[in-house]
């Protein structure tokens, strides 16, 4: 989470006065950005508005970086309005294309998690800005669908039913709204505990620290691989505690409800960012970035990675680097993220098979692979961290290039295997849902939407979402 950063000299403390901006003019950002994204809706219409809406609105984000960063705070991560316009643009580009799919393409030529999702009317302008500028996700999010906003603003978020193992509904649930209460205490420790973590062990292993001359000059490679992987893993837990505090504070709301287990216990990780057990045990790049950051995953699914049928990998790391920034740090992470990721589907499609069994075997599969994935994604994000691409080619000259090699090579003598985009075994029954929940939206009125089944549709997305960010 970005924090409040002091101006290093008293000197220069007067002109950062003077060129910042009072708060309430970084706000007109959000009206103005979303403002103009309705006009386009409205003007262009169905056809081409979702590519006109795009554009503006990353273009529009991607101008305000360049301001903040090249102009006001240089390397500090100051609390600004380009944090909040990240989700708003994820908002904008999402809805866009969801009414895009649903008042303009064909129901056969959607894939079923996009019909799922299709809006089939215009929003209100009342609407739209609620989605975009509700209280609860403004500052950090995250993203959800439309039709589950509205869902829930209508209250009909409650009345769920369950889905059993093969996606076939089995119970019908209507029970009185169920308390978040627990779920937010829960969340609210973890945020504790991040803070705390960040505020204590974090900041005595600096990610700056891999680059340091005595430390390059003097550190053995054990011991400069142990403290790559530590330094990062400090690094973590101020993400930790954003993202879950940002979904502690839509289920102190009301919103996040996902329907019921099996046993009937409320869910309340609809739009859960991260899931930090699997994260810290990640065997492979899929499950890492399967658990990381969630909503962002889904939207880079969702509007580039299963629309555009050239080299849709490397589109969507491009994609999230230029959503994410300006600064070349973030460029270079995802650009190495692009080789990582192909390698290691590469090493996963050709060698795992051979260690399935027995399970002693399979064990050994899993510790070598949680070493090499832990080590690769550190490896991968220290630029992410570092911001500037002088340190960046610093930190990964001193490691020989040693991991992007690797990976080249790997994908030179290992064949990979395409991967089917945006088709799983349950989505044939999300698009019986999704039709059943179109109807019944039609029958509500103008003013009522449905949403496809929430209990299914999380996991349906994390399990076909963009295979350019698998392995």
């Amino acid at each position: 989470m970005a924090t409040t950063s002091t101006t290093g000299s008293t000197l220069l403390q007067p002109l950062s006065n003077a060129v910042q901006l009072p708060s309430t003019r970084y706000a007109l950002h959000f009206l103005v950005q979303s403002g103009i994204s309705y006009c386009i809706m409205i003007i262009i219409g169905v056809e081409n508005m979702h590519t006109y809406c795009f554009v503006f609105a990353l273009g529009y984000l991607t101008v305000c970086q360049i301001t903040r960063v090249y102009i006001f705070d240089y390397g500090q991560y100051s609390a600004d309005f380009s944090g909040p316009m990240m989700i708003i643009t994820q908002k904008i580009t999402s809805l866009a294309y969801e009414i895009h799919d649903g008042m303009f393409r064909k129901d056969e030529e959607l894939t079923p998690s996009q019909r799922g999702l299709a809006v089939r009317r215009m929003p209100s302008l009342l609407e739209y800005l609620s989605y975009n500028c509700n209280f609860m996700g403004i500052l950090a999010g995250p993203l959800c669908s439309y039709k589950d906003y509205i869902t829930f603003i209508e209250g009909r978020s409650y009345h769920m039913t369950q889905s059993g193992e093969h996606g076939k509904e089995e119970i019908q649930y209507e029970k009185t709204e169920p308390s978040p209460n627990l779920a937010v205490i829960q969340k609210l420790l973890v945020c504790g505990l991040s803070l705390l973590f960040h505020l204590t062990i974090s900041k005595t292993l600096p990610v700056a620290y891999n680059i340091d001359e005595h430390f390059q000059a003097t550190a053995s490679w054990p011991t400069k691989v142990i403290y790559l992987y530590v330094s990062l893993l400090a690094a973590r837990p101020k993400y930790y505690f954003a993202w879950t505090l940002a979904d502690a504070i839509n289920n102190a709301a009301g919103f996040g409800f996902r329907g019921y287990d099996k046993n009937g216990a409320a869910r309340w990780d609809l739009i859960s960012n991260l899931r930090i057990q699997q994260i810290e045990m990640s065997t492979s790049f899929k499950m890492f970035l399967d658990n990381w950051n969630i909503q962002t995953a889904l939207w880079l699914k969702r509007v580039c990675y299963e629309r555009t049928s050239l080299s849709p990998t490397i589109q969507t790391f491009i994609l999230s680097a230029i959503w994410h920034g300006v600064y070349p740090g973030y460029y270079l992470t995802f650009l190495t993220g692009v080789v990582m990721t192909l390698a290691a589907r590469a090493v996963r499609n050709n060698f795992r098979h051979h260690f399935i069994e027995p399970p002693q075997l399979k064990l050994l599969y899993d510790v070598i692979t949680w070493i090499a994935t832990q080590i690769a994604i550190s490896y991968t994000v220290v630029p992410f961290v570092l911001l500037s691409i002088k340190p960046s080619f610093m930190f990964y000259s001193s490691w020989y290039y040693s991991l992007h090699s690797a990976s080249i090579l790997v994908l030179l003598l290992f064949p990979v295997k395409k991967t089917q985009r945006g088709k799983n075994t349950h989505e044939n029954v999300q698009l019986s849902r999704s039709k059943k929940f179109d109807e019944r939206e039609n029958s509500l009125g103008q003013n009522s939407f449905s949403t496809t089944n929430n209990v299914c549709n999380q996991n349906q997305e994390i399990a076909s979402r963009h295979s350019s960010l698998k392995q």
